[in-house]
């Protein structure tokens, strides 16, 4: 009988190829990541009355900041400051919407009228069956008659909604104020959340999350404001009725990239079809077609892509997600969110990718972008999450 040392059994990791354990393991990761993220979008899901006011002040903070350190190095005190922002925040929205709501309101019947016509006109011609808009009121009538108890129901669903609105919009504002006359405080907390460097990655990352969100918000307002300037003076020099409706339809479609112009557009486009023909018609692509290639080609590389760089696609992704989570309200606020995301992704790999660890790169407060090692919190304020205090 041969006798001899018998080989001890191969680790079970060791049966697999290395390819496949590296799969497993990015397997594992994602899965944990998918996990966490899903139980954080259905926690935000469940307290959105506390979670929305955050993201909307967050949005205003971003959008008014440099006011606030304008009024800063002007030496006005610290919580004044804030307040005169604050004050401003509820000028430039409350002003915003009254315009929009009031251009809208004044055109609106007409531009629906047109808009109906225009698409009757192109089911005529290609053939193809109208709907009948007075029978399906006739109905809808008929349906409040027979549901009257449901409609009144709906009338005290909406009034809740329209409160809890309001509440969300008051904390909104008082969130705001806070955000920006307590930034420092908050960026001391964020040091102190983590131990050793990590307070200082911790706060990177905020800030970089920060100056993306920052940086969506007053680019696209910039660019939303030249799109529905540009936008309705042509269409006032086409005699598109309506022009000023639809130019504020254009500013409100900017905030969600690609649907809200292609949207607001074919309206404009439907518009000048159905009053003033199709010579009209094709003017109004021109202008429209030109203003998103002056949009595409100089406005979003000169505006944003120092702070908000993402592909297409990604912005769709994101939409679409938005919109399955929380309907409009979540298509308003996917993009910044999506682009805070990937502000953190790129602080944390120009940080850890190349091994150079705590100090790879610093967050510049005005760009968002990097500006060589020596720690974080360099420079003066700017978008960074908080002015020196």
């Amino acid at each position: 009988m041969q006798t001899g040392r018998q080989r001890p059994p191969e680790p079970v990791a060791r049966l697999l190829p290395e390819p496949a354990r590296r799969t497993a393991a990015w397997c594992a990761v994602v899965l944990l990541v998918a996990g966490v993220a899903w139980v954080g979008i259905r926690l935000c899901v469940e307290f959105k009355t506390a979670v929305v006011p955050v993201l909307l002040a967050l949005l205003a903070t971003g959008l008014l900041r440099p006011v606030h350190l304008a009024l800063r190095r002007a030496k006005v005190q610290q919580s004044l400051s804030a307040g005169l922002t604050c004050a401003l925040i509820l000028v430039v929205v409350g002003g915003a919407g009254y315009v929009v709501v009031r251009a809208l309101i004044d055109t609106g019947d007409e531009i629906v009228a047109s808009v109906k016509q225009a698409v009757k006109d192109l089911s005529e011609h290609f053939g193809t069956r109208v709907i009948d808009l007075n029978n399906l009121a006739g109905n809808a009538q008929d349906l409040i008659k027979k549901y009257g108890g449901s409609a009144a129901s709906g009338v005290i669903n909406g009034l809740s909604i329209a409160g809890e609105i309001a509440a969300m919009a008051v904390l909104a504002l008082l969130l705001s104020f806070f955000f920006l006359r307590d930034a420092g405080r908050f960026r001391r907390a964020l040091r102190q959340a983590a131990p050793g460097p990590g307070g200082e990655t911790l706060e990177a990352i905020a800030r970089r999350a920060f100056a993306a969100i920052s940086g969506f918000m007053r680019g696209t307002t910039l660019i939303a404001l030249i799109d529905a300037t540009f936008i309705g003076v042509g269409l006032l020099v086409l005699r598109v009725p309506g022009a000023v409706g639809l130019a504020a339809l254009v500013f409100v479609g900017a905030y969600i990239p690609y649907l809200g112009a292609f949207i607001s557009g074919a309206v404009a486009i439907l518009v000048a079809l159905a009053d003033r023909g199709f010579v009209i018609a094709a003017w109004a692509l021109a202008v429209v077609l030109a203003v998103q290639v002056l949009e595409g080609h100089v406005l979003q590389p000169l505006i944003q892509s120092r702070t908000v760089q993402m592909h297409p696609a990604a912005v769709l992704l994101a939409l679409t997600a938005g919109a399955s989570v929380a309907g409009i309200l979540g298509m308003l606020l996917a993009v910044p969110l999506t682009a805070a995301a990937f502000g953190v992704v790129n602080e944390l790999r120009a940080r850890y990718a190349g091994g150079g660890g705590a100090d790879a790169g610093v967050v510049s407060r005005e760009t968002g972008t990097e500006t060589g090692g020596g720690g974080v919190g360099g420079g003066g304020p700017g978008q960074g999450f908080g002015p020196g205090s």
